[in-house]
C-alpha cells in the first residue's frame, strides 16, 4: 500500500486543525490516485497573461552556507573562512564566488546574487515556512507554498495544455511543511518519487508499473468503466460522473504524450554527463523537460545541507560538485534553447549557517543555523543576470545594506509572472488571504528587486 499523506497539520480561521490521508494500492495508481489527484486540482483563477512562464525552484533543504557558496569571505580569519580562502573570479569583473563552484562562476552572467537575504529565524520548520510560503506565521492562517500559489493561479484547470500536473516536485516531498496550506490539497505538488539517474526511472502515479502493458492498462480501463455503468444504474450520482471525467485524463496521464515529459532517455549521454550523473543533476534535466512542456512550477528537493558537523567536507565531497554541475548546466541549457527568458531559476534553503566555524569536537569544523543573513541566486524570466544585490558585512555576521526579505522575493517573482503580488488568494472559509504580506502591510520590506528587474 501507499500513503500520500496530504502535509503536516493545517488549520482554518477558527483554529480547528485537521490532516488529510489518500490511501491507495499500488495498482490503484492507475485508477484512482491520478484521477483523484486531477479531480482534486480542477479549481483555480484565471490569472493575467505572465512576462515570465515557470518557475524551476532549487530547493536546499537544511540551509547551505552562504560564505562557502555564494558570500565569500577570503580577508577574514580563518575561524569564519575555513579552509577555502580562495574564491573564484566568475565571468562578471569584481564578484567572486566560492572556489568550489568553478563552472557557476562561468555562468554568473546568468545570475544574480542576493547577498541581503534576511529574516532572522534558526529553527528548520519556520525558516522553512518563511521561504517556501514567502510569509511570516501567524496562529490563524497557515499560508500555501509560492508553487502552490503558481500552480492555484497559472493553471486554473488543475493541469497544463499538456495534461502535466502545473506542480511538480523531483523527487521527493519536501516535508517540515503543509506545502499546499489553506489552498487544500488540490494545490499540493506532485512528487515524482524514484531516481532520475537511474535507467529504470519511473514516475510514481503517470508511468505504469512494471509489467503492466499499455493493453492491461486499456483492459483495467474497460473494467472500471463497466463496474462504474453497472454503480450508476443502482444511483446515478452526479459526483461519479466527474470523477469518471478525471479518471480519463489520467489514463490519459499515463498512456498519452504528457508522460514523454518525464523520458529522459531521449536526452544525449553527453548532456546529460555535464548536469552530472546523479539524482540532482538529472532532477535538474528534467526540470528543464517540463517547462519545456508547460509546466508553471517545478521544485528540486536537494537535502544534505545541515551541517553541523565537518562542513567543509560534506562540500568538497558531495554537495558542492554536484551543485555546480546541475545548476550550472541547467543554466546554460535553458539560455541554449531560449527558455531562460521565460523561466525563473531560485536557488536557496531555509536559511544559511554561521559565520563563526566551530572546530572543537563533536563539531569538527561545522557551522550551524544562521538566519541573520543569507544569500540566494534568482536568474531568467525577467530577472536580470551578473549582478550582486544586498551585502554582509566583512565576517559575514550582520546584514549590511539592501536587505531582501522572503516576499520582497516572492512579490518579485509574481509580479514577473503576471500574478498581483498586492492580490488575495481565496480561502475556503472566506478569511483574508494575502498574496504576499506586503498588501497588509505589517512586515519589514526592503521592497521588490526593482533593481534588476
Amino acid at each position: 500500500m501507499l500513503d500520500i499523506r496530504y502535509g503536516a497539520l493545517t488549520r482554518t480561521c477558527d483554529g480547528v486543525g485537521r490532516r488529510d490521508f489518500l490511501r491507495v494500492g499500488t495498482f490503484g495508481l492507475l485508477g484512482l490516485s491520478a484521477a483523484d489527484w486531477l479531480a482534486l486540482r480542477a479549481r483555480g483563477e484565471v490569472a493575467p497573461a505572465p512576462r515570465a512562464r515557470s518557475v524551476i525552484q532549487l530547493w536546499m533543504g537544511g540551509g547551505p552556507s552562504q560564505i562557502d557558496t555564494f558570500d565569500p569571505k577570503p580577508d577574514a580569519p580563518e575561524a569564519i573562512t575555513g579552509p577555502l580562502r580562495k574564491p573564484v573570479q566568475t565571468k562578471v569583473p569584481g564578484t567572486f564566488i566560492s572556489q568550489l563552484l568553478p563552472k557557476l562562476a562561468e555562468q554568473a552572467d546568468k545570475f544574480t546574487i542576493l547577498r541581503g537575504m534576511t529574516h532572522g529565524n534558526n529553527s528548520h520548520e519556520t525558516a522553512t515556512y518563511m521561504m517556501m510560503t514567502c510569509t511570516s506565521p501567524t496562529d490563524d492562517v497557515v499560508y500555501p507554498t509560492v508553487g502552490s500559489v503558481v500552480a492555484q493561479l497559472r493553471a486554473p484547470g488543475g493541469s497544463t495544455a499538456n495534461g502535466l500536473p502545473p506542480y511538480v516536485t523531483l523527487t521527493q516531498p519536501l516535508g517540515r511543511i503543509s506545502e499546499a496550506g489553506f489552498l487544500g490539497s488540490s494545490a499540493r505538488s506532485f512528487a515524482t518519487g524514484g531516481d532520475p539517474n537511474s535507467k529504470d526511472f519511473r514516475v510514481q502515479g503517470l508511468v505504469p508499473p512494471r509489467g503492466a502493458t499499455n493493453e492491461r492498462i486499456q483492459q483495467r480501463r474497460g473494467l472500471v468503466a463497466t463496474l462504474d455503468a453497472m454503480a450508476r444504474e443502482v444511483e446515478d450520482d452526479p459526483a461519479s460522473r466527474e470523477l469518471d471525467a478525471h479518471r480519463g485524463k489520467a489514463y490519459d496521464l499515463i498512456l498519452g504524450d504528457a508522460r514523454k515529459a518525464f523520458d529522459l532517455s531521449g536526452e544525449k549521454d553527453e548532456l546529460r554527463d555535464r548536469y552530472g550523473r546523479n539524482p540532482f543533476g538529472q532532477s535538474c534535466l528534467l526540470a528543464r523537460r517540463l517547462v519545456e512542456h508547460g509546466v508553471p512550477f517545478v521544485t528540486i528537493n536537494m537535502g544534505g545541507w545541515d551541517t553541523h558537523t565537518d562542513n567543509f567536507g560534506a562540500l568538497e565531497k558531495r554537495q558542492a560538485p554536484t551543485l555546480d554541475g546541475g545548476f550550472a548546466t541547467l543554466l546554460a541549457d535553458l539560455a541554449d534553447r531560449g527558455l531562460l527568458d521565460s523561466t525563473i531559476v531560485l536557488w536557496y534553503g531555509e536559511f544559511g549557517r554561521t559565520p563563526q566555524v566551530q572546530a572543537a569536537p563533536p563539531w569538527f569544523g561545522g557551522r550551524h543555523h544562521f538566519g541573520a543573513v543569507f544569500s540566494a541566486v534568482v536568474a531568467g524570466g525577467g530577472f536580470q543576470g551578473g549582478h550582486v544585490l544586498g551585502s554582509s558585512d566583512a565576517r559575514g555576521e550582520r546584514l549590511k545594506d539592501r536587505p531582501i526579505y522572503p516576499w520582497d522575493l516572492s512579490a518579485s517573482m509574481y509580479q514577473l509572472l503576471g500574478i498581483d503580488p498586492m492580490g488575495r488568494l481565496p480561502h475556503p472559509l472566506g478569511c483574508v488571504a494575502h498574496v504576499t504580506p506586503l498588501s497588509a502591510g505589517d512586515v519589514p520590506t526592503g521592497g521588490v528587486l526593482k533593481e534588476i528587474m
